[in-house]
């Protein structure tokens, strides 16, 4: 009950927020776009706005309301620098990919990040430390992180649950009158007797736009028989801006009924891998297409749907004709249309082939023979499928058989266990052992984890495809940017470049005079870099350095200097 009045009180703030718009900007110029929240992106749904910062680094970021910093991130991957404010009305703003934050914020995470030894941090903040007022500098955008480019990555979140919520649906200024496009319509079987245009394998058709809403190209009548789904490719724009960004409703009717439906306005982390499941997954893989689905596999769980009781399947009479018009809207209510029709046509087809285990979406799976065993957990797919097995001798760099584990068309919501017996593994290589995942096509293979323990190699995954089992023993690769000859090129900074081909870095530590000294890491640029601090170090002599880079099986590379700053 605590909980029901809690949700109904965070409602009418919400409500009121939106009616008065208490939020303000967060950065003081005309809000263009570049992504939308719950667009489409890899694993995930966008769990936010991302705001253009003019091409550049270095504007002002304000608080959006009174409130608290509550929590402070720095990676060298995903939103990279972030704050957390904790607002009165039972909100979080979050702002993501900063350059900096304000000083007094910036202090204390250098201190944090000295005492931890550590540039990565994550820090929970006592509500008494950090109060801001609303339109308070906070910080300044930038691109850290994971960012593609300068921008600012803002969210509004249930404070009690972490959901976030549409930004977009609280009064921000954001200029939108242009409705989604669409670009083409998916048919795909969904059974084994069924089949569209008298195949088994999905269609696509082009649309092309007049009379003020979309249609397939030439207007066909699509033959289809048995159980089929319906999934649309799409994206939506906002004015001034020409970035691909996401719906927020759809809609689905079969002769004038509804079938199916869907709204984003708020999910849960817990469930945004969901995501593989809302698109057709397949077809992205094949294609880079992403496809959002107008009917819901069996085992997705992701409580964004309402439909008539058939999941939103249609199932074709014979000779029938039926008209399926589905509806796409954004944030602001701009609406697209397309119609068309198919008809019932019970005709024969010759089956897929029905070789290989059939693996259940609701139960627990597994393959295993002498050299390989494949453990899927309950939950972790979301409907049936055939599960395909081969095996191939691997090149010499590898101490197993290739493992061909079906194919990665087929997304896991759960980490798999992957388990590969290895074949004349030298006894002084078993800390180095990995387990690759490769490529099929081209031989080339990217590290998959792995713990090795009386000859074989087990690992987590959430990708099925092919496996073997091989060794890194390469230590990372360190390359001066600022010191030549003992003597520094830079004044104020030391810069490296670091890089490691297999398993990634895992720790960099840099030693000043014997002394822990920070250094920033940007993973996209693979650079590191230390700024010269009077307060923690003595200058005007002599230094020594020493820098350790190390692997994820613990290779070392050492860099050793000296110079005078």
């Amino acid at each position: 009950m605590k909980t029901f009045f809690t949700t109904l009180a965070l409602f009418f703030a919400l409500f009121g927020m939106a009616q008065q718009r208490l939020y303000t900007d967060p950065v003081k110029i005309p809000l263009l776009l570049s992504g939308s929240f719950a667009e489409l992106r890899s694993n995930h749904f966008h769990s936010g706005i991302d705001i253009k910062t003019q091409g550049t680094t270095g504007l002002p970021v304000y608080a959006v309301a009174d409130g608290h910093v509550s929590r402070i991130v720095v990676s060298p991957t995903g939103y990279g620098n972030a704050l957390y404010i904790d607002h009165p009305n039972g909100t979080t703003s979050v702002y993501g990919h900063l350059k900096a934050f304000s000083s007094e914020i910036a202090n204390y995470v250098k201190e944090q990040q000295y005492k931890k030894h550590s540039f990565r941090v994550d820090l929970q903040i006592p509500s008494y430390l950090f109060p801001v007022k609303q339109d308070q500098e906070i910080a300044k955008s930038g691109n850290s992180g994971s960012s593609g480019g300068p921008h600012l990555h803002f969210e509004i979140r249930d404070t009690r649950t972490e959901e976030p919520l549409n930004p977009l649906n609280f009064g921000f200024p954001v200029k939108d009158d242009i409705a989604p496009k669409l670009f083409s319509v998916l048919l795909v079987p969904l059974t084994d007797s069924s089949h569209v245009a008298y195949s088994r394998k999905p269609q696509s058709y082009p649309v092309v736009f007049y009379e003020g809403k979309y249609h397939l190209k030439n207007n066909p009548i699509i033959p289809v028989w048995g159980e089929i789904g319906v999934a649309i490719q799409t994206n939506d724009y906002f004015n001034d801006t020409y970035n691909k960004c996401g719906i927020n409703l759809l809609r689905m009717s079969l002769n004038n009924e509804d079938q199916f439906s869907f709204t984003l306005n708020r999910f849960s982390f817990a469930d945004t891998r969901y995501l593989n499941s809302h698109i057709v997954y397949s077809e992205y893989i094949t294609t880079k297409r992403r496809y959002i689905k107008t009917w819901i596999d069996p085992g997705n769980k992701l409580p964004i749907y309402t439909h008539n009781g058939s999941e939103g399947r249609i199932t074709a009479n014979n000779g029938q004709n039926g008209k399926i018009e589905i509806e796409l809207q954004d944030s602001y209510g701009n609406t697209s249309l397309i119609d068309f029709t198919i008809m019932g046509k019970n005709t024969v087809v010759k089956p897929e082939s029905q070789e290989g285990e059939l693996f259940s979406y609701n139960h627990f799976n597994g393959f295993q023979n002498d050299s390989v065993r494949l453990e899927i957990t309950a939950g972790a797919l979301y409907s049936d499928f055939r599960f395909d097995y081969r095996t191939e001798k691997a090149s010499d760099q590898f101490y197993s058989h290739y493992h061909f584990l079906h194919n990665n068309t087929v997304p896991l919501h759960k980490n798999a266990t992957v388990a590969i017996r290895t074949d004349s593994l030298p006894n002084y290589l078993e800390s180095k052992v990995i387990m690759a995942y490769v490529n099929p096509e081209t031989g080339e293979f990217s590290a998959a984890g792995g713990r090795y323990e009386n000859g074989w190699v087990t690992t987590e995954t959430r990708n099925l495809g092919v496996y073997a089992v091989t060794v890194d023993t390469i230590p990372p690769e360190i390359t001066p940017l600022s010191i030549a000859d003992n003597k520094l090129t830079e004044s104020s900074r030391i810069r490296f470049k670091i890089k490691d081909d297999l398993t990634g870095i895992k720790s960099i530590e840099g030693l000043l005079d014997g002394k822990w000294a920070l250094f920033e890491y940007d993973a996209k640029t693979a650079t590191i870099t230390h700024y010269f601090d009077q307060e923690r170090f003595e200058l005007g002599k002599n230094h020594t350095f020493k820098l350790t880079i190390t692997d994820y099986r613990n290779n070392n590379a050492v860099y050793e200097s000296h110079f005078w700053k």
